[in-house]
C-alpha cells in the first residue's frame, strides 16, 4: 500500500472512517503508561519476579509462595494503576460507532475502567477470583488478602485470580470470539504488543489473510511490522491514539 498524498495518521483515519468493522488488539505497550510493566523485556516483571509463581502446577503445590507474589504484584501495585489517553480513545472510539471490539492480551480491566464496552479479554481478568473447588466468583475486594493463600468463603477452596496461568488453556469464549473478529473485521488497530505470545499472535496474522488492513501502534518495530503491518505509527500509544482519534471523529462529523 501507498499512502505518499497524506501522513500516516490522517491515512489511518481515512481508512477506519471508511471501515465496516474495526477491532482493536491490545499488549501490554497500552498500559505501560498507566505505571504496568511488561512481563518481558529489561524492564519486565520476570526480570524481578520468578514466572514458575504463574504456573498451574506450582500454584496448587506452593499456593501460599505463589499468593503471595500474585497479592504484591497484581493486586497492591497494578490495582491502584488508572487508564491512560491510549484507552480513552479507543473508548470514544467505539462509543462514536468507529470502533466494534476491543481484544486485549491485558488482565488489567483498564479498558473497560476506561469506558469500552466489547471487551474479549484474552488471558482473562485479575478482576475475579475463582474457587478451584466449586467455581465460585469473587471480587477481589470481598475477600482479605491479609492470610495468604486466600479460601473461598463456601467450601474453604484454594482461590485463584480469574486470568490464565501458564500451563493453562485460553478461556473458550474469549478464544472463540477473538478469532471471530479476525474473520470479520476489515481493519485491525494492533497496539503496544510485540507479537510473541501465542496463541494471541496468531490473531492479526488470520485478520490480515482475510484481507484486513493492519494498522501498528508501538514504541518499537513488532513481529508484525514487516511481515503484516500496512501502516506502522511509531510513538506512544497514548499520543498516538488520542491524535488518530481525534482525527477519525473529526473525518466523521466532516462527513469524509
Amino acid at each position: 500500500m501507498h499512502f505518499s498524498a497524506f501522513s500516516k495518521i490522517d491515512s489511518a483515519a481515512e481508512i477506519i472512517c471508511e471501515a465496516k468493522h474495526v477491532t482493536a488488539f491490545t499488549g501490554a505497550g497500552i498500559s505501560v503508561e498507566s505505571g504496568i510493566p511488561p512481563f518481558r523485556g529489561p524492564e519486565g516483571l520476570w526480570s524481578k519476579y520468578d514466572p514458575i509463581v504463574l504456573d498451574i502446577s506450582y500454584f496448587r503445590m506452593h499456593p501460599e509462595k505463589s499468593w503471595s507474589v500474585i497479592k504484591e504484584i497484581f493486586y497492591d501495585f497494578f490495582g491502584k494503576a488508572e487508564p491512560n489517553n491510549a484507552h480513552f480513545a479507543l473508548a470514544n472510539m467505539e462509543k462514536n460507532g468507529l470502533l466494534n471490539a476491543v481484544i486485549t492480551q491485558n488482565i488489567d480491566a483498564l479498558h473497560q475502567k476506561a469506558g469500552s464496552k466489547t471487551v474479549f479479554e484474552f488471558h482473562g481478568t485479575s478482576e475475579y477470583l475463582t474457587c478451584l473447588d466449586c467455581g465460585k466468583k469473587f471480587l477481589p475486594k470481598e475477600i482479605s488478602l491479609e492470610k495468604l493463600p486466600p479460601r473461598c468463603s463456601q467450601c474453604g477452596g484454594l482461590l485463584k485470580p480469574d486470568f490464565i496461568f501458564f500451563g493453562e488453556q485460553i478461556p473458550p469464549e474469549a478464544h472463540a470470539k477473538s478469532f471471530r473478529e479476525a474473520e470479520i473485521a476489515d481493519v485491525f488497530v494492533v497496539v503496544g504488543t510485540t507479537g510473541e505470545i501465542m496463541p494471541a499472535s496468531l490473531i492479526p496474522r488470520e485478520a490480515k489473510e482475510r484481507g484486513a488492513v493492519i494498522i501498528e501502534v508501538n514504541t518499537e518495530k513488532s513481529k508484525y511490522t514487516n511481515s503484516i503491518t500496512d501502516i506502522f505509527l511509531q510513538g506512544k500509544a497514548g499520543k498516538v491514539l488520542k491524535e488518530l482519534s481525534e482525527k477519525v471523529m473529526k473525518n466523521q462529523r466532516d462527513g469524509k
